[in-house]
């Protein structure tokens, strides 16, 4: 969505929601992922809160595990968030609609205005918004949405072909660097970014797709360098050489292998707030 780079204001907080014990069940897998250790999970998930919270200096918020919400903990899905503005999404899959509710409320209390997808055509996950991709997750209506809700920003829609949301492909790097794997479908997005840009960038690109999953984040404190949020800990090792070339930001790495099984990408167990909200 936008320029690379653009929008991004001094994050304050960040959204995180506990792991239920029904996605390591494999009921979070209803498209026949594989069940996956629920300590090893848990682990990850407290790991990257510890870092959201003591190394970036966020204000950490944390909703608690549903365990009728197996996929709860993927909450980057469920709003797209620009300022003081959230956009709730409408999931592709009707049974992760209901995560909304309690990313809503606690985006309301808050301060930031919501504003809600009203029409019942449009399916859109958080995760295909860096642009704003058209995977199979998120159609023309779902983007158009976005468009509309984000009007001082220029919105261009950027094809996806196969299983991946467009941040599981390609993601901000720095404020002028996009960062991408190496597959065809992830070339053929950052192609498409190049021509809908006007602004110049640098591009990296990753031996591993999931290793551009990662979150740029400029911290609340001034004379801090920017930070990226990365796979590592031993993820993704063939990556680890080339993330060392973004010599602009502090790596801070963390591991999501085990959510990982259940289709988490990094970007999408959290939510950050780029701007102070509204007390």
């Amino acid at each position: 969505m936008g320029t690379p780079g653009e929008g991004l204001g001094r994050c304050s907080h960040a959204l995180i929601r506990g792991v239920p014990e029904s996605l390591a069940s494999g009921e979070g897998a209803g498209a026949g992922l594989p069940s996956l250790d629920l300590a090893k999970a848990q682990r990850e998930h407290g790991v990257l809160g510890g870092k959201l919270r003591q190394r970036l200096g966020l204000q950490l918020l944390e909703l608690p595990p549903e365990e009728s919400l197996p996929l709860g903990p993927l909450l980057g899905d469920t709003a797209v968030i620009q300022g003081d503005t959230a956009l709730i999404t409408r999931p592709w899959s009707p049974a992760r609609r209901p995560e909304v509710d309690g990313v809503r409320k606690a985006l309301q209390d808050l301060g930031l205005r919501i504003v809600e997808i009203g029409d019942e055509t449009a399916t859109l996950d958080g995760t295909d918004v860096l642009f704003t991709g058209l995977s199979k997750w998120t159609n023309h209506r779902g983007a158009e949405i976005v468009a509309d809700t984000f009007r001082d920003f220029a919105v261009s829609t950027v094809p996806v072909s196969g299983p991946s949301h467009l941040r599981g492909l390609c993601g901000m790097g720095g404020p002028r660097t996009v960062v991408a794997g190496s597959s065809d479908a992830a070339q053929k997005a950052v192609r498409a970014m190049a021509v809908l840009t006007d602004h110049p960038y640098a591009s990296l690109t990753l031996p591993d797709d999931a290793a551009a999953d990662c979150l740029f984040l400029r911290p609340g404190l001034p004379g801090v360098a920017p930070f990226l949020l990365h796979r590592g800990g031993g993820d993704l090792p063939n990556s680890q050489e080339a993330l060392q070339k973004l010599s602009d930001v502090t790596l801070v790495p963390v591991s999501c292998s085990e959510l990982e099984k259940a289709g988490a990408g990094l970007s999408s167990l959290c939510l950050v707030l780029s701007t102070r909200p509204h007390s």
